[in-house]
């Protein structure tokens, strides 16, 4: 068994404070401008500044590398006229009686934690906050720190999948950034339900090879790849050969685990895992699973056309 972990990526654009508080602000003109109508005792529509906050995001926009009291005096700006916006429709949602669109309702609670969180970041100089939202209309989307050197952060969905056989199995996915580590005892488990036997080696990174899993695959007689704790024994002339066969295993190990990072490379470059389009949290989901299906069926399918090929060419030698 092959375990490794990956993120599957959506289709948003790279997230920037100032960007996300623009978005934000945009939805709740649009807000005001529903609700307004729907406010019977309300004679004047509140006031918004929205062409001065437009004007104030482009001058900031234009400004090649603009310096950091420039982006904090810029953020402030935008997180006041968000804070004026989000009063106001909580003001109109207190006096309407009608029933409003559930859809506007959900919009306006993720712009209300999208202004908690960069207020709380923008008070205390921080960059980091709890479940940060990095997209308006998709929220449930989550910084995912891989430290790669083309992308260390990338914005998705984080799998944990194990290869057997040539069969991708997702067996955990989450919105929220965690240790693949504590997911191996589970892949494990996983594949005796689905073979009845425990695997006999499991080759995965390093950050799997910490204690508690080296353990549990020792009770259980599950070789696992890596290189023992602790100090390495010195060589003599009568372990020499044994420290050179369990090296060369350990070379053969890595090697064999280089195939799950090519089912994530095709996964993403031919069956549409590199970039997810969907919206919705649960569409996102499916076509994660959906991708992973279709790559198991088609590594099915060429395995038995492989299978045919081999009886034709059986079939003509006895013909011959």
């Amino acid at each position: 068994m092959i375990a490794d972990a990956t993120c599957c990526p959506a289709d948003i654009r790279f997230p920037t404070d100032m960007s996300l508080l623009n978005e934000a602000r945009e939805n709740t003109e649009r807000m005001i401008d529903y609700l307004y109508p729907l406010d019977k005792e309300s004679k004047k529509k509140p006031r918004n500044y929205r062409q001065d906050a437009h004007n104030d995001f482009i001058a900031y926009t234009k400004k090649r590398r603009p310096s950091t009291s420039v982006r904090r005096k810029a953020l402030r700006k935008q997180l006041n006229y968000l804070k004026r916006n989000i009063q106001n429709i909580e003001g109109m949602l207190n006096r309407i009686e009608e029933e409003v669109p559930y859809r506007l309702i959900n919009r306006f609670i993720v712009v209300k934690e999208l202004y908690r969180q960069q207020r709380q970041m923008h008070e205390r100089q921080e960059r980091k906050v709890e479940k940060r939202i990095v997209s308006v209309t998709q929220p449930h989307i989550r910084p995912i720190v891989r430290g790669k050197s083309g992308t260390a952060v990338e914005f998705g969905a984080k799998i944990s999948l194990s290869l057997c056989d040539g069969f991708s199995f997702i067996d955990h996915l989450s919105w929220e950034n965690f240790n693949e580590a504590g997911d191996l005892i589970h892949q494990i488990e996983k594949y005796k339900e689905r073979y009845g036997y425990y695997p006999e080696s499991v080759h995965a990174d390093k950050i799997y090879q910490n204690r508690e899993n080296r353990k549990y695959c020792k009770d259980r007689n599950i070789r696992m790849t890596g290189k023992p704790l602790g100090r390495p024994p010195k060589e003599t002339e009568k372990n020499k050969e044994e420290l050179k066969a369990a090296s060369k295993q350990r070379y053969q190990d890595d090697v064999d685990r280089i195939a799950v990072e090519g089912r994530f490379g095709v996964a993403k470059r031919k069956y549409g895992m590199g970039l997810i389009k969907a919206k919705l949290k649960s569409t996102s989901e499916t076509e994660i699973f959906l991708s992973v299906l279709v790559m198991n069926l088609d590594n099915m399918c060429a395995k038995d056309m492989t299978e045919i090929e081999e009886r034709f060419k059986i079939r003509r030698r006895r013909a011959a």
